[in-house]
Order: C-alpha cells, then structure tokens, then sequence
C-alpha cells in the first residue's frame, strides 16, 4: 500500500510539472519585442564618439578624460562666445562714454566752488576703496589677456615675451584675488546701511540724476547711481571671487563639468563687471566736476555736496552746528 501510494503522490507531481512548464515559459515571453532595446542609445554613442581617456596611477580617474564631447562646447565658448560678449560690452562701454562725453560733457558745479569742503570719506575708507580698485584694475587687465592676450598681445610682442607677461600675469591674477575678495567684504559691511533703495532714489533716476539734463534732485549720502554700482560691486564681486577659487582649487566638490561651469560664469560676469567700472570710472575723473576729490582727499567742496547729495549734507551740516553749539553751563544744586 505504501508503495502504491508513493506512486500515485509521484504521477500528481509529474502532471502537475507538466502543466505549469508551459505557463511559466509564456509568462516569461514580453508582450511586445523591442528590438532596440539592447542597443546603444544615440545620445551614449555620441558622447562616447572622440571621447579619449587613458590610463593613470592616481586616485582621481577625473584626470584621466583628456577630451571630451562637453569640453569642445567649453573650448567654443572660450575662443569664440566669449570673445563676442566681452568684445561687445567693453567696447560698446566706450564707445558710449566717448559719444556722452562729447554731447553733454563734464558735469560743472553749476554754483562755482564755494572753498568750503565737507569731509565726505574717512581715511579707512578710502583705503579700501583703493585697495579694492588698484586690484580689481589688474585683475580685469590680466583676466582680459587670458581672453584676448593671444589674439591681440602675442602678434605685437611675440612668443617669449607674451608668456614671460602671461605667467606673471597669472600669478598677479591670483594672488591679488584675495585683497580684492577682502575690499569687496568691507565695502559690503562699510556702505551697506547707507545704499538701501527708497522713494527718494526712484525721484532721482526720474529726473536723470543732475547726469542727463541739468536738474540736481536730492540725494542722500548715496544716490541711486551710486548704489547700484554698490549693489553691482558686492555681488559681482561676490560672484567672480567665488568662481575663481574654484577655477583656482579644481576638482574640490566638483567635476570636469562644474569646473566647465565655473569659467563659464567667472569669463561673463567678469567682462560685464569691468565693462560697469568704465562707467563708474568716467563718472568719477572726467565725466563730473569735483567727484574725484571725495576719494583722494576725502573732501568735497561745499557747493558739489549742495547740488548732488543735499540731503546729506543737510544733515552733515546740521550735526555740526548741533556740535559747536555751546552746551548750558551747570547749575550748583541748592
């Protein structure tokens, strides 16, 4: 009987696998065939199409892609876009100072110098103005060799003394970035209060701020012109000193395409930014009467002050009266 049983219990399972092989065969079929879904996609072909990559013995395999699809539309934008951008806003900067400066001219004190003078910068103030400006002045020069020296430097001076000039310059450009980053922190936390945007500044950009036209509106100790070149500094500056230090210590949290991305960002605010400084330059030397003393001496003439800033020197003024005036002598209690 057991035997027989152990027959019977065998047979089952043998129908029982032969029902069930072919509905697990059918159920491992696909529904439809894709024929191309084990080829190589388009796009993976053509970012492995002139890719080169060797061999190294160094941790970081980054280091090992000599060329890239990704790098020749860095490697155009460099050579070519680059070129255009910085090209149109430096050039066309100047071209519009000089047509300005031609139709409308210096900027007179309309009331004549009155030979008083204002103290209008400190002594610390002006020092970090002009450590922020004497870097930022090479650091534009040498970062605009970096776009155009070999265009336009190496056929004048040839080949030896271009990188003679080059390297130094790269040092320079280093180097100087961390005076300048200092000067842009404390221009922030320097004139921060007194650049706030408020009602008067959108009163003076719609008379033309004493600039276009002849009117003088009231300003405060910093007027809208004033504040968006501040406002342009802390954040441009900001922005090129943070892309820099990247481009300056590669590959720290960053890839082949983020270092892409970094000059990217550093090349196109850094010419827009030294195209604004033309500006504020022209501004203070030869587009307006006065306005260079404020950061040489830290004076101005009472009579500028009136006309481009009244409502500071207004309160300037008022505080020193307010300081000279004599105090009540005291009186012995009884």
């Amino acid at each position: 009987m057991l035997t027989k049983y152990i027959r019977l219990l065998a047979a089952a399972l043998a129908v029982a696998f032969v029902v069930a092989m072919p509905v697990s065969l059918s159920a491992q079929q696909p529904t439809s065939v894709n024929p191309t879904a084990d080829a190589v996609k388009e796009q993976q072909l053509r970012q492995e199409l002139n890719k080169i990559q060797g061999r190294g013995t160094i941790p970081d395999t980054k280091s090992y892609v000599i060329e890239h699809p990704a790098g020749r539309d860095w490697r155009h934008f460099h050579e070519v876009t680059l070129h255009w951008i910085g090209g149109i806003a430096v050039l066309g900067m100047l071209a519009l100072l000089v047509i300005f400066y031609l139709i409308r001219g210096m900027v007179r004190i309309e009331s004549g110098r009155s030979g008083r003078t204002v103290v209008r910068f400190n002594a610390f103030e002006r020092f970090v103005h002009w450590m922020t400006a004497t870097c930022f002045i090479i650091l534009g020069l040498t970062g605009l060799n970096i776009t155009f020296g070999k265009d336009l430097l190496l056929p004048l001076i040839g080949p030896e003394a271009f990188s003679t000039w080059s390297q130094w310059a790269k040092y320079a450009h280093n180097y100087l970035s961390f005076p300048f980053t200092i000067g842009v922190v404390l221009i922030f936390l320097m004139w921060l209060a007194g650049n706030i945007p408020n009602r008067v500044d959108v009163e003076w950009l719609k008379e033309g701020g004493g600039i276009v036209g002849h009117k003088h509106p009231p300003a405060y100790r910093f007027n809208a012109g004033q504040k968006m070149v501040y406002w342009i500094v802390v954040l441009g500056g900001g922005i090129v000193a943070a892309s820099g230090y990247v481009l300056m210590f590669p590959f720290y949290g960053t890839d082949i395409s983020g270092m892409e991305t970094a000059q990217v960002i550093h090349g196109v605010v850094a010419v827009l930014f030294v195209a604004v400084m033309l500006a504020h330059i022209y501004i203070g030397t030869i587009g307006m009467e006065g306005a260079f003393e404020a950061m040489w001496d830290g004076t101005v003439d009472l009579n500028w002050a009136k006309e481009h800033h009244k409502l500071w020197v207004e309160r300037e003024l008022q505080r020193d009266e307010t300081a000279k005036s004599p105090r009540p002598a005291a009186t012995p209690a009884e």
